[in-house]
């Protein structure tokens, strides 16, 4: 297999990787003996209440300017190696997922320098990918995220709540259908 295979890592890797994940567990529970001992528990390289990178942010306040809906972002740092994050985005059809793309790449290149690595499926747009290396945006028209379904595909992965201030007024979390 090849560096760029699109084949999912080899079992030793996923097996070493899962071994670590166990161990950082393991000293987890120490770090919850030692509160519930009243000592300093030692500090956890892993926090859920980490801030979103500004890349991030702006890439969410972006798709939420041109009405991209069900915002979701997924910290893949656990359970995969390529990137860390995806941001998933839902456009109503094939020109709002590329007004969605474009508006993303036009701010992060304009406020922040910054250009995505690869971009995919732009010309039929029922799926744009834009990889920003550590961390990869989807823009979907509707039908295809539910055919594709990346939350559940990557459903290991912890979800990661979408600021307000980055989600701008589109209710980003929340369904078309909560109107």
């Amino acid at each position: 297999m090849g560096q760029n295979s699109p084949m999912p890592e080899p079992r030793e890797l996923t097996e070493k990787k899962r071994g670590a994940r166990d161990e950082r567990d393991a000293h987890e529970g120490d770090a919850e003996a030692h509160t519930a001992a009243g000592e300093a528990a030692p500090a956890s390289n892993a926090s859920a209440e980490e801030p979103l990178d500004e890349r991030l942010l702006l890439a969410l306040h972006a798709a939420a300017e041109k009405k991209a809906h069900d915002l979701v972002v997924l910290d893949l740092r656990e359970v995969a190696s390529f990137t860390d994050y995806f941001v998933i985005a839902s456009g109503t059809n094939v020109r709002q997922v590329q007004a969605v793309a474009d508006e993303v790449q036009e701010q992060l290149r304009k406020r922040l320098g910054v250009k995505p690595a690869r971009v995919e499926g732009y010309n039929t747009a029922e799926w744009v990918l834009l990889d920003y290396g550590d961390f990869i945006l989807h823009v979907f028209e509707e039908k295809s995220r539910r055919f594709y379904d990346l939350e559940r595909l990557w459903r290991d992965a912890a979800r990661v709540p979408v600021p307000a201030d980055a989600a701008g007024e589109s209710g980003a979390g929340g369904s078309r259908d909560e109107r």
